[in-house]
Order: structure tokens, then sequence, then C-alpha cells
């Protein structure tokens, strides 16, 4: 988009219209919505009985990638919409899949067990991302968060073989301890105590109080659970049955990583994608940033949405992320119709093209686009 027109759309009317849309989407949400979401977490659940069912017979790719299915509808179908308050305006969902009960306490391993604390998720994801995208307040900025390897002297294969090698672990190395030091610095805040220096390896330290509550709240319970825990379950059929889904849950842990890499990354990063150095100034300049600084990918049928965890309807779900999954589907097409009324640009492109620009950002190869504000 160019400055001209990013400058000239109708703000105010952008902000009516789209309020329309969210209202009426919000008319007409019911039970089959709740019921939606269950059949997508009944779909994980299977992948993930599968998985598990054939996981100790050898090592196999097919078994792990089952689980690792498993784990990424966990996280992105079920965790993500709930945790956004996605179906606490149904009156049928049950307690236990609303923002209040989900995931807490005891329940967080039944719910959604994964690195990531359901608080530390919530503060990380649900308030500093979708309220300050694509600026550097904006933890999940691509650009901003690998400027020491787009500035660093090493030549260009050396950093798009880190970015490999970073898509198979980035959940450990970037999503706990990001959203766990988020989560420290807000309570700090709030508590009115001195705001901690975290710094990257004191963040893993259990010489620092920081990296202890890390351990204990995010990677000892889940290691425990993963890798520990549920290989010893499938002891009764031999050492090699239980070395075996040990040996599958590893290679799942890097499936889901590269499989939540593939679409989430490129999601607000690429040379033809917005961040902005300054805060939006209202509702309508707020809707704008985040349809300028989304992608989506393909979109359409429960199959494909499934896969794509639901994540393909980036520029919908940044602008209402309180609607249920399958809402989704069904404002998709009335956003794209709006952006063609203000003329403004609907980025939606195969995963794997958007992926390449995204990386290209993360290695320095491009940057990506920042409008003068005036």
């Amino acid at each position: 988009m160019s400055l001209n027109s990013y400058q000239s759309v109708d703000r105010e009317q952008l902000a009516k219209d789209i309020t329309k849309i969210h209202r009426q989407a919000l008319a007409n949400i019911g039970p089959e919505d709740f019921h939606h979401l269950k059949k997508m977490e009944r779909w994980g659940k299977i992948c993930s009985l599968i998985g598990y069912g054939t996981a100790w017979i050898m090592p196999n790719p097919i078994s792990a990638f089952l689980i690792s299915q498993g784990s990424f509808t966990r996280w992105t179908q079920v965790g993500h919409p709930v945790t956004h308050k996605g179906y606490d305006k149904i009156e049928e969902t049950s307690e236990n899949y609303t923002s209040k009960k989900f995931a807490r306490g005891w329940r967080r391993f039944i719910d959604w067990p994964d690195w990531m604390t359901p608080a530390g998720w919530h503060h990380e994801h649900d308030l500093l991302h979708h309220y300050n995208l694509g600026e550097k307040a904006d933890p999940n900025n691509a650009q901003h968060n690998m400027e020491w390897l787009r500035q660093s002297s090493l030549p260009m294969w050396q950093r798009y073989a880190i970015v490999a090698l970073f898509s198979g672990i980035w959940k450990i190395i970037y999503y706990t301890p990001r959203t766990h030091k988020e989560l420290c610095l807000t309570a700090a805040r709030q508590q009115g105590k001195p705001v901690p220096v975290m710094t990257r390896v004191g963040a893993w330290s259990l010489f620092t109080q920081q990296g202890r509550a890390m351990w204990l709240q995010s990677v000892l319970p889940y290691v425990g659970y993963r890798f520990v825990l549920l290989p010893l379950l499938f002891l009764p059929l031999g050492t090699f049955a239980a070395v075996s889904v040990l040996i599958n849950s590893i290679l799942a842990e890097i499936f889901t990583n590269m499989h939540s890499f593939l679409v989430m990354i490129p999601n607000h990063a690429g040379d033809d994608v917005m961040m902005f150095d300054e805060k939006a100034k209202g509702k309508g300049e707020f809707y704008l940033r985040q349809i300028m600084g989304s992608v989506n990918y393909p979109t359409g049928s429960n199959w494909n949405d499934f896969f794509y965890g639901w994540l393909n309807y980036q520029v919908e779900h940044h602008l209402w992320p309180d609607l249920p999954l399958s809402q989704y589907q069904k404002v998709q097409p009335q956003v794209q119709a709006l952006c063609k009324k203000h003329n403004i640009p609907y980025c939606q492109q195969s995963v794997f093209k958007r992926l390449l620009k995204a990386v290209d950002i993360m290695v320095g190869k491009t940057s990506m686009l920042k409008p003068v504000m005036v």
C-alpha cells in the first residue's frame, strides 16, 4: 500500500463498518459454535490417541506427527480461542471452556499441557501482542526480535541455517522464557516493586529467582509430564516400548515446533506487512493496523483450517479476537469485501510463500514497511 492510500483511508467509516460486522457476528453466536470447538478438540484427541497408541511399537515419524498434531490442536484450537474469551458468551459452554476456568490450577495438564503457563501466555499473547501489534512493545515483532541476527556479520547462508534450527526448538527457547518474563515484569509493576532486569541467560539460570521460577512453573512440569510420565505408562509393554514412546515424543516436540513456526511466524512478517513506531490514535487506526499488520493463508473448510490451527484467519482474528473459531469462516468474506471497499490490501497467500517472506525479514534480507505518520 502506498503512503497516500494508507493515509487516505477513512478511519472513522472503517471503524463503523468493522463494528457493524462484529455486532452481527456476536448476534449469530450460538451453541453450534461450542459444538464446533468440541469437534475440533475431538479431531485433535483422535490424533493423540492414534499417535500414542502406535508410538510404543517403534520410533517412527507417523506416530510422532499425530502426537504433534494433537499438541498443536490443544494450543491453537482450544487454548488459544478459549483464553481470548471466545466461548464465554455462549450459555451452553461448559465452564471448563471459559476463560475463568480453563487450565487453571490442577486442570492445567488436563486442559492445555504445554511449556507456557496459561497466565503467562494470556498476558504475553492476548494482551501485549494484540494491543501492540507491529510495535516494539509487541513481543512477537519478528524484525525487532531478530535484530541481533539481521545486524550480524554472519554470511546469509548461516543466518538461514540458524533460523532453520530455531524453527525446531522455538517454543522452548522463545515462548517459554518470553511468556514467563512478561508475566514477571507486569507483576512487579503492579506490586510497585523494582522491575527486575531479566537477561536471556538469567531467564534460564537456577541462580536467579526468575530462572528458578521458570524451571519450576514451566520447564520441569512439562518435561515431567511429556517425557517422563507418559513414556513410563508404557513400561508394562517393555523397556523398548517405553523408549520408543520417549523418542516419538521428542520427535513430536520438534514437529510441533516446526508446524507452529510455519503458521505463526509469517502471520505478521514480510516486506509487504507494516510495523509501527508510534501508538495507534483512535479505533479506526487500530483496526487499520490489524489488517495491514496481519496475513491470512487459504481459508474456508474445517479440514484446511484444522491444519492451520485456525491461524489462517489472522486478519479477522486480530480485528475480533473474542469470536469463536467457526465465526471466522463466516466473517472472512465480509472482511475481504470491506477491504476492497476501503481500498485496503487484504493479504492472503500460500503459507510457504509467506514463510519465505518472514524468514527474509528475520535474516535481514528484507525489511517490513513503515508508514510515515502525519
